[in-house]
């Protein structure tokens, strides 16, 4: 156990800790994340699928709440019965794209459209939520009279979307910036603020929160941001199956997303240690004085979801 100034502790989840026994006994809902705690790439966890079994099987309500936006719900149902998990419906899964689609058609006035730096699955998230909305995949070639300084604007756009985008230019963010500058009150959405996706070997990519950070820069404006540590998207999961956050476990590999929007949203929040962050990283914030650092620190923490299998047996 470690353990810092004002109370805040962080425990290992073991069958010898009646505590978190009694957490999971208790919980009436658990929400994962996914990449790094249920899957790396196409490769499950090894034990990850049984353990959601036995928690399904003993009445627990599973969501899945992710930042990526390059998905749709119907996806991450697909791969997570691909992949030996308790089948799910589309509407247990909460990703930044369809949460953002949700925000949209309750944000914007009849007739509106957003203008949209994203790819496929956020553009399906946005029709089926029934936002008319343009931009999506590749931009025209400079040099076009489409290109984003030249290009005409669409009059009934009256919010700029910013999500992953593999298509990512300047000319993207040339129109994005002109929106905003229009003087209508346009909207700034981005989907997540994640700045890197890590890959196998220690290697990264940029992610979503660096375009996010463009946009900012040249609107120097700060977006609404969608996903994880936002309590938006827990607020999507509460409204859908009216749950109890005191009753629900964040169970999460990121202190700084996961584990940051259960800590604020007053879940019991559970760090997997086979994603990002590090016992080291949850050390360095209890040690720390600033109350924010120690917000990061999680209620209990597992080498692996697996280790959820013996605490759940009687």
């Amino acid at each position: 156990m470690m353990a810092a100034p004002g109370g805040k502790r962080c425990v290992r989840l073991s069958p010898s800790s009646e505590a978190a026994r009694s957490a999971l006994r208790g919980a009436e809902a658990v929400l994962f994340d996914c990449d790094g705690v249920l899957w790396r790439g196409e490769a499950a966890v090894p034990g990850a699928a049984e353990s959601l079994g036995r928690l399904a099987a003993a009445g627990k309500r599973l969501c899945y709440v992710t930042n990526n936006s390059s998905r749709t719900r119907q996806a991450y149902a697909e791969k997570l019965q691909r992949l030996g998990f308790p089948p799910a419906e589309p509407r247990q899964v909460f990703g930044s794209a369809y949460c953002a689609a949700r925000y949209l058609r309750r944000a914007l006035p009849p007739g509106a459209a957003a203008y949209v730096l994203g790819g496929a699955a956020l553009s399906a998230e946005l029709e089926a939520a029934g936002v008319a909305h343009l931009g999506a995949g590749p931009a025209p070639e400079p040099g076009s009279a489409l290109f984003g300084a030249r290009a005409p604007l669409d009059p009934a756009v009256r919010a700029v979307l910013v999500g992953y985008d593999e298509h990512f230019s300047y000319g993207k963010l040339c129109l994005a910036l002109r929106y905003l500058l229009r003087g209508d009150g346009c909207l700034l959405v981005g989907t997540n603020r994640d700045n890197r996706l890590p890959l196998e070997g220690g290697s990264a990519v940029p992610g979503t929160g660096c375009l996010v950070k463009a946009v900012e820069t040249a609107a120097e404006r700060e977006a609404f941001i969608i996903g994880k540590p936002s309590r938006y998207i827990f607020e999507c999961v509460a409204s859908e199956f009216s749950i109890d956050p005191a009753r629900t476990i964040m169970v999460g590999d990121r202190l700084d997303t996961d584990i940051l929007m259960g800590n604020n949203c007053g879940l019991t929040t559970l760090l997997t240690l086979t994603g990002v962050s590090t016992l080291e990283e949850v050390k360095g914030h209890l040690e720390s004085n600033c109350p924010e650092r120690r917000n990061l620190v999680p209620d209990y923490y597992v080498d692996s979801i697996a280790d959820l299998l013996p605490v759940l047996q009687d």
